[in-house]
């Protein structure tokens, strides 16, 4: 390839392949041309760093079939919630299954993904799901039964959205710790960054409780919702302790800063 241009060479690095690399590296190896040398390097980080991203998402999907495999089952779905913490907002559970042998690139846990990125993942995982739903809890259902309850709640009703959708599970993954709500049931620690589906319902259910954040914001804008999607930032406490609370706070997570409510 030396009698190509070093730009010429540049353009064909970055447009390479990690198969096409290999062979590009071995035609190059005796060109010592300092922006071809230089190329190079960058050509073997970029395909290092996608290699990488390559085995971590086959990873995601080989532990979930491991756990199906183990347990004859055929139908997965993962279950991950967003919104537990927040002083404002309700609860959202995402429910997603997958057909065998999809790959959504930069699949990941939520929060390990860019706000754009998330947008873009969320169609792609809903176009290419079998089912998927997202159940959300409200604030006066939070306060009213407790975190606990209200957690079993929404993933009983977003087992029951898919199973309504005509795709029966034959596992359950969840996320965290156990709640003992279906005999299928199975728990994952750290399951939004070992379990597709679970990543998948994450990313669903983040981007679904995030638009509605924003849409809340809107209604309240004295909060800052569209910034801080409910959680407790100081700017968040600082505008309850000035106005109280809005209909869509938990009222049972604000006793530390409240006085009677403006709405």
């Amino acid at each position: 390839m030396i009698d190509l241009t070093v730009p010429e060479i540049k353009r064909k690095l970055q447009q390479a392949s990690p198969e096409e690399f290999a062979a590009l590296e071995r035609s190059l190896v005796a060109d010592t041309r300092k922006g071809v040398v230089s190329a190079l390097e960058v050509a073997r980080r970029r395909v290092a760093a996608e290699l990488a991203e390559r085995e971590r998402l086959e990873g995601l999907f080989e532990f979930e079939r491991e756990l199906a495999r183990a347990r004859g089952a055929q139908v997965v779905v993962g279950l991950d919630e967003v919104g537990r913490g927040p002083l404002a907002g309700p609860l959202a559970v995402g429910a997603v299954v997958l057909p065998e042998g999809v790959r959504i690139a930069g699949l990941n846990d939520s929060k390990q993904v860019a706000p754009e990125v998330r947008e873009a993942l969320a169609e792609e995982i809903k176009e290419k799901a079998l089912a998927w739903s997202v159940q959300f809890i409200q604030p006066h259902e939070i306060d009213a039964a407790g975190m606990t309850a209200s957690l079993l709640t929404a993933f009983r009703r977003a087992v029951g959205a898919v199973e309504q959708a005509g795709v029966v599970p034959d596992v359950i993954l969840l996320d965290g710790n156990p709640l003992k709500m279906d005999k299928r049931e199975v728990n994952v620690v750290k399951g939004d960054s070992k379990c597709a589906s679970i990543a998948a319902a994450s990313i669903v259910a983040k981007v679904e409780r995030d638009a509605l954040m924003v849409a809340y914001d809107q209604q309240f804008p004295q909060y800052g919702f569209a910034s801080n999607k409910g959680y407790a930032s100081q700017e968040h406490i600082d505008a309850i302790k000035s106005y109280g609370l809005s209909p869509i706070h938990r009222a049972s997570f604000c006793t530390a800063f409240t006085q009677p409510t403006l709405f």
